[in-house]
């Protein structure tokens, strides 16, 4: 009796039910109570963090102005005081790159380029970059996207393992098809959902650091002005700068509150921009 062969339709199943069976398992919650899938054991991701920092620092120029360094340290630093004990400790590195971005890593990394001060204009507004930065690391965002693109090449090779032509057009359709609904469906949904969470932890800790979070929104102008066009928001890994605005706009009373008491308890970070 001959071997019944998949029929192509089912192929779209394999990466669909996988990823159903990883978001039915290992579920935890971010911070603002996001259910969540996160499976990389935590010891592994420290060491990718730690190891993809110390790529960066041996390929990388590294900025040579201590007054720069200072104030960068002195804004990372007062943020990372007010992580919830215990908050371990972190590195801090100032790359000389004119492009204005930011990053923090598994393992407490944090970089910096020295071409943010040319968006982030005043330590409020820099604190509110690097504690978005940190808030991706608190909420296991990478992770969660290391989880979802491990399940989408699962399904993947499955497809490969399963194509009754490899090589072929039909298979390579296919799968070409299958890559760019999980992007689109899967992995940049997701990234979207990781800004708007961290722009939310992120003014949250910036608050109680000390920093004003309604410098959030003035951030998001200046990046605005800086960056020109955008996207579409449905192709895009980050929201629109609109929409970004508008979302750090809800909830900014309570930051503000927050803010006002961690200031009256002593918290008042003194740095001073270059």
């Amino acid at each position: 009796m001959p071997t019944r062969r998949p029929q192509p339709f089912c192929f779209l199943l394999v990466p669909v039910l996988l990823s159903a069976a990883l978001l039915g398992t290992g579920c935890e919650e971010s911070p603002t109570g996001r259910k969540q899938v996160a499976l990389v054991p935590e010891a592994q991701m420290t060491a990718l963090g730690e190891q993809g920092f110390a790529e960066l620092l041996q390929s990388l120029p590294l900025n040579d102005d201590p007054d720069m360094r200072a104030y960068i340290g002195c804004v990372a630093e007062a943020l990372v005081d007010a992580l919830p004990p215990p908050h371990g400790r972190w590195s801090i590195a100032v790359f000389d790159d004119p492009t204005p971005n930011a990053f923090a890593l598994p393992g407490g990394k944090i970089g910096v380029h020295s071409g943010m001060l040319q968006v982030a204009r005043t330590p409020d507004q820099l604190a509110a970059v690097i504690a978005h930065e940190i808030a991706h690391v608190l909420a296991d965002h990478s992770n969660e996207r290391l989880t979802q693109e491990l399940a989408v090449q699962g399904g993947l090779m499955l497809v490969d393992l399963f194509a009754e032509e490899p090589g072929s057009l039909q298979h390579e359709v296919l799968r070409g098809a299958l890559g760019i609904g999980a992007e689109y469906g899967l992995l940049r949904p997701y990234s979207r959902t990781h800004e708007r969470e961290a722009d939310r932890i992120g003014r949250d800790l910036m608050a109680r650091a000390g920093f004003d979070p309604r410098a959030g929104v003035a951030l998001w102008r200046n990046m605005a002005a800086a960056g020109g066009s955008q996207p579409p928001a449905f192709l895009s890994t980050h929201p629109s700068h609109d929409n970004r605005m508008e979302e750090l706009d809800e909830g900014l009373e309570q930051a503000v509150e927050v803010y006002r008491q961690a200031r009256a308890a002593g918290r008042m970070p003194a740095c001073s921009p270059p």
